[in-house]
């Protein structure tokens, strides 16, 4: 997992029938000081968040396909990515 900050909305007209019905977006990793590295990922948007948003990022494909309710069995969709929550505030002592 990871927290990262939505940058942008992807739009794909053709894509993998797992991905119907789902909103995608474009998410940058933050480092612990907050600001962006050069990673990022497609996420499938499970709370609704938008651009601007810093989200906690599940970038595990299992995990992701849980979450989403899928079968975790190899050939079984595409998703590795999945936003899970809406950052409100990060503290590190």
């Amino acid at each position: 997992m990871y927290i990262g900050k939505v940058v942008s909305t992807v739009v794909a007209t053709v894509k993998h029938p797992t991905f119907d019905g789902h909103k995608l977006l474009l998410v940058v990793m933050q480092g612990l000081d907050g600001q962006p590295t050069a990673k990022y990922d497609i996420c499938v948007d499970s709370v609704q968040a938008g651009v601007g948003d810093r989200v906690l990022v599940m970038d595990e494909g299992s995990g992701a396909k849980q979450i989403l309710g899928q079968k975790a069995e190899p050939g079984q969709g595409a998703v590795r990515a999945v936003i899970v929550g809406i950052v409100d505030d990060v503290q590190i002592a």
